[in-house]
């Protein structure tokens, strides 16, 4: 069955989705990126598709032809804002609860409902462990090797970086790409079907405010402070879970999350792909899709 474009309305976005599988399946969110979009999950889809489950891609704010609804609404890639609109698209297509699949900011909209609003989430899939923000602490330095990789997101602090990225979005993201994922050998046409969401009108303004708001350089919309409150509190994960993480993640090697187990309080186990990098969906959709499966199974 051929995925279908979309799309659901909520207070704030009018959010393009692919759906795929049975109308009665079991619903299965699976949330990318940055800088990426739903292509990522095309093998993820197929696999699970096959196995009877209804899978839901959505393009994340300021990806592809998700839209603002209002010209006034703050152009934030904060993490409450991430996990808010996951929540709203669940309400909007009225779902009380699914399994969660997600990595990078994705993984950190499934982390955050999985953590507050445990009862819409059946099981949670997210690379690279909990990914819920400590922003009090982002001001602390990390192990230098670390401050390295995150070159990119003190680029964002700066003016130059915005305009460099408005500039030179498409080069900027393949560079990433393969920065990130340094094993994963992808070909132009690869690139070129997930590149034309990064044309998104508020494609530059959501990435730069999130990379501004978690060092604290950039105000957050005052209507998500509440989310960003109780997220402060670092709250656990008490659903199943599984944490992947690339061996090869050029962004967060595998020590970074060896010690998050203290943040899932429910049945968890955390597993390394070989030569993978950050963009596990697409480079190893057999691991993840076989990880959501046996949550799905167990908590059936």
């Amino acid at each position: 069955m051929s995925a279908v474009l979309k799309r659901a309305r909520t207070g704030v976005l009018d959010i393009a989705y692919e759906e795929s599988g049975p109308a009665d399946g079991l619903p299965v969110f699976l949330l990318h990126g940055w800088p990426y979009d739903v292509r990522t999950y095309d093998d993820v889809v197929a696999r699970l598709v096959a196995a009877g489950c209804r899978t839901i891609v959505p393009y994340l704010r300021g990806f592809g032809p998700t839209r603002f609804l209002s010209a006034d609404t703050p152009r934030s890639g904060q993490q409450a804002a991430l996990g808010k609109d996951l929540l709203d698209l669940m309400d909007a297509l009225a779902l009380p609860h699914a399994a969660l699949v997600g990595y990078d900011w994705g993984g950190r909209a499934a982390c955050i409902v999985a953590a507050l609003w445990p009862e819409r989430v059946r099981c949670l899939v997210t690379a690279n462990g909990y990914n819920i923000q400590e922003i009090a602490r982002s001001d602390v330095p990390a192990a230098p090797e670390q401050e390295h990789r995150f070159w990119y997101q003190y680029y964002f602090n700066t003016e130059r970086g915005r305009i460099g990225l408005q500039q030179n979005r498409r080069e900027f993201c393949r560079l990433i790409w393969r920065l990130w994922s340094p094993n994963w050998v992808f070909d132009d046409a690869t690139f070129e079907r997930t590149a034309t969401s990064f044309d998104n009108p508020d494609f530059v303004d959501v990435t730069i405010q999130s990379y501004r708001h978690r060092f604290k350089t950039a105000a957050g919309d005052p209507d998500l402070e509440p989310i960003e409150q109780r997220l402060a509190a670092r709250p656990t994960i008490p659903v199943p879970s599984i944490a992947l993480h690339g061996e090869a993640n050029g962004v967060g090697p595998p020590e970074m999350s060896e010690k998050h187990a203290r943040f899932f309080t429910g049945p968890y186990r955390r597993r390394v792909v070989p030569r993978a990098g950050h963009n596990l969906p697409q480079e190893a959709p057999g691991i993840v899709t076989e990880a959501a499966l046996e949550l799905i199974g167990a908590t059936r």
